[in-house]
């Protein structure tokens, strides 16, 4: 039986940083970066991570898909906020997924996305059930280096398995490992060391991913020709399109690298492309994808028509491309990355030591937001107790599981507190009603400066960390509410 894509997501930060201000921060030190200054780079709010990007990515694959026979959870990434904790088994959780699947973290290469990807088909194959393959990431990366600029954060998620609801057949992959160093990162360091550009350009992409698209052409009994959309997830200009001549693929097939309003998002990047041209493609067209990093993953995938039901859905890599905001406060993205040393005051001193067998015995409630409904009279709850809310019915021990990370949302009531402590002041706060019952009270995430709230307008659920221990070097989740947006509303609001 055939193995494909069943579904895809993806997500990118709201921010959108102007890269221009971060030029005119250092063109006195550097002014070469000006060549790199054109455009914005998706950025990450100081409570998203590589898990929570994960979660959103997954959670907007997983729409109208059932997850209770997952194969399992495959994770992509090189800057995992977890070096001994699975963050894989962080995002499983927190999508309430099936205890029985295999959860894996895959690390320590710009390939690990789409190697993931290619460990899920095959996993997928021979477990006969969905694999979820996720890539996500935030690189840490030096002021006033190039790749502060050309970096960017987000991820991207994607089902494969088998069956007849295909929307991408698997026709291929080929793996390539050579250990060609283009930059690196020590075991003790937190940014990358970077070669030079013309090096990785001469001696890394235009000959081994050449080489690896040769091996995935006779493999698969491809031509050039056939190549619809061509995904290469590199920074560097002109590159896509000097490898394309090369080979042969048309100038038309080059998908766009997202450079100029998203970044390159690493690991994630090859999927992000993909996902991106999944939501252009049309039935019969070829997809040809690249990972670099140590060599070249090459995977190659023809769309069906089964594609088209999905592309209706107003979610993915396009609706986030048009709900950016831009952030022109650079030192805004400094501290948020911790990358300057700030005075927050007292009220930042607490002890937030975690106690981990409180977390694992409330986990479900807290990391999977698992709350109840009465089975006597259908009252929904958070959090689940063992009397019913209801004054109607205030039965005893009839609650049974319900799920809220899912769920929309009405404000009744919010306030906006400047004393509290967050790295993003104010506090935003407030209670949220949930359209099929229940109520929480949530702090809110992703508010925009000087943003007015409403009573009655529609939230959300997004999974974020609540918290960070610097002593233990802990990070919590839990999840908050935020405003839902159209397409374009944000940027509308920048602009006004």
């Amino acid at each position: 039986m055939s193995v494909g894509i069943l579904s895809y997501g993806g997500y990118l930060p709201k921010a959108r940083l102007q890269r221009s201000e971060i030029l005119k921060a250092h063109a006195w030190f550097n002014p070469g970066l000006k060549g790199l200054a054109k455009g914005e780079k998706a950025m990450a709010n100081w409570d998203e991570d590589v898990v929570t990007m994960a979660v959103e990515a997954a959670q907007n694959c997983l729409e109208g898909q059932s997850a209770a026979d997952l194969g399992g959870v495959f994770l992509g990434s090189t800057s995992f906020p977890f070096r001994d904790r699975q963050n894989a088994g962080i995002v499983a959780d927190a999508l309430a997924l099936p205890k029985n699947q295999m959860t894996l973290d895959m690390s320590s290469s710009q390939r690990a996305g789409s190697s993931s990807l290619r460990a899920g088909l095959l996993a997928a194959r021979g477990e006969e059930k969905p694999i979820l393959v996720i890539g996500s990431e935030k690189r840490p990366t030096k002021p006033a280096s190039p790749l502060e600029l050309t970096n960017g954060d987000g991820a991207a998620a994607l089902l494969v398995g088998q069956g007849d609801g295909i929307v991408a057949d698997y026709l291929g992959g080929v793996t390539e490992a050579v250990d060609f160093v283009d930059h690196f990162r020590g075991e003790e360091e937190r940014f990358d060391y970077q070669w030079e550009e013309r090096w990785i350009r001469d001696e890394g992409y235009m000959k081994l991913v050449p080489s690896a698209i040769e091996a995935l052409f006779a493999k698969a009994d491809l031509k050039a020709e056939d190549i619809a959309s061509f995904c290469f997830p590199a920074a560097m200009k002109r590159v896509s399109g000097m490898i394309a001549k090369k080979m042969g693929i048309a100038e038309a097939a080059i998908v766009d690298n997202l450079q100029l309003n998203v970044g390159e998002t690493g690991a994630a990047h090859p999927l992000v492309m993909l996902v991106h041209a999944l939501e252009h493609a049309k039935a019969g067209d070829v997809i040809l994808v690249v990972g670099f990093g140590q060599g070249t993953d090459v995977l190659a995938f023809r769309a069906t028509e089964a594609l088209a039901k999905l592309q209706g859905r107003q979610t993915g890599i396009a609706t986030h491309l048009a709900n950016g905001r831009q952030e022109a406060r650079y030192s805004r993205f400094l501290a948020f990355n911790d990358l300057m040393d700030m005075e927050r005051g007292i009220r930042a001193e607490v002890d937030k030591q975690t106690g981990l067998s409180t977390l694992y015995r409330n986990r479900e409630m807290t990391q999977a937001l698992i709350g109840g409904k009465c089975t006597k009279c259908g009252t929904k709850q958070y959090p689940k107790q063992d009397i019913c809310v209801n004054p109607n019915c205030n039965a005893v021990y009839t609650q049974v599981d319900e799920p809220f990370s899912y769920k929309r949302a009405k404000l009744n009531s919010y306030t906006a507190d400047q004393l509290t402590y967050t790295p993003d002041p104010p506090t935003y706060f407030g209670m949220v009603q949930f359209e099929e019952g229940g109520r929480l009270m949530s702090d809110f995430t992703d508010i925009a400066p000087g943003a007015k709230l409403e009573v009655g307008c529609e939230m959300r659920m997004v999974f974020r960390v609540k918290d960070f221990d610097p002593k233990r070097g802990f990070r919590r989740y839990f999840w908050k509410a935020t405003p839902v947006e159209q397409a374009g509303e944000a940027l509308a609001h920048a602009a006004e």
